[in-house]
């Protein structure tokens, strides 16, 4: 179903199969396009699941954002923001804690194991029931690495972009200081497939958007828009001045392809949510 035309672009798109939804904060779905229900892998759209879970341990109790986490000096906001210096893909340190924004599977990896410690609960399993099951997200699950090998579907992964415009399971203002405050503001670092930005600007598990370019939102994307991209060809993104978010997923690696797609198929879609009247 698609209420928002401007969903079927993805039917352009060089892809096998591609399914794309977009949601307004009330959970109403404006639209899909595609096999909605089909599991795709996430890759590093994974990573606003697992630090959502952190966000949840946290209010919990079982942690602080500012214990000692990872390497010396560096801490679980550290490593959520990838300012802990560990390097992109290797248990490496790089950098000095708090200095460059080196965007770190890495860190991830040791966030998971710091949660599982923590909460005495497998990561996969804390995920599930901190996060998937109290949300309906049937159709996803962990399956490895928690800063790539999730597996979920648009129609889960819209019921978490809801959440994370209208929070029930954590206080609005966690939400707030995960995805619209810069952590460590001015750093500089790397933006995968994009390159050098600076600053590159990050909150904790979200990237925000603020002034980058190129990226892959569109170029009227609000600066306050957070989310994240995978290098499986997948994207998650919230626009809070558009009081909506979207989702899109392939089974195409990310490529040329994106960079040009993704961009003009944002701008499309916010030009009609423009049109289209938020409720309440």
């Amino acid at each position: 179903m698609s209420s928002l035309n401007s969903l079927a672009s993805i039917e352009n798109w060089p892809v096998p199969t591609a399914a794309a939804g977009a949601v307004r904060a009330d959970g109403t779905v404006l639209g899909t396009h595609g096999p909605a229900g089909h599991r795709f892998p996430l890759a590093s759209v994974t990573k606003p699941l697992a630090a959502y879970a952190v966000l949840v341990a946290y209010e919990e109790g079982a942690l602080d954002l500012d214990e000692p986490a990872g390497p010396d000096g560096a801490t679980v906001r550290h490593l959520l923001a990838h300012t802990s210096g560990l390097a992109f893909d290797e248990h490496r340190v790089t950098a000095p804690p708090g200095e460059r924004r080196l965007y770190s599977n890495a860190g991830f990896e040791v966030l998971g194991d710091h949660v599982a410690k923590a909460t005495e609960i497998p990561f996969a399993e804390y995920l599930r029931q901190a996060v998937l099951e109290p949300l309906g997200m049937t159709s996803t699950s962990l399956e490895g690495s928690p800063a790539k090998d999730g597996v979920s579907s648009v129609s889960d992964l819209l019921r978490f972009a809801a959440e994370l415009q209208a929070p029930r399971l954590l206080d609005p203002r966690t939400v707030a200081e995960a995805t619209l405050t810069v952590h460590y503001p001015g750093t500089k670092g790397v933006l995968p497939g994009y390159g050098h930005q600076n600053p590159n600007d990050w909150g904790l598990g979200f990237e925000i958007r603020d002034g980058k370019t190129p990226h892959w939102t569109g170029s009227s994307s609000s600066p306050r828009t957070f989310g994240h991209f995978g290098q499986s060809g997948t994207f998650l993104w919230v626009d809070p001045d558009a009081k909506a978010a979207c989702v899109a997923l392939t089974d195409r690696a990310f490529g040329p392809w994106a960079v040009q797609a993704w961009p003009l198929f944002t701008d499309a879609v916010l030009t009609e949510l423009r049109g289209t009247p938020a409720r309440g």
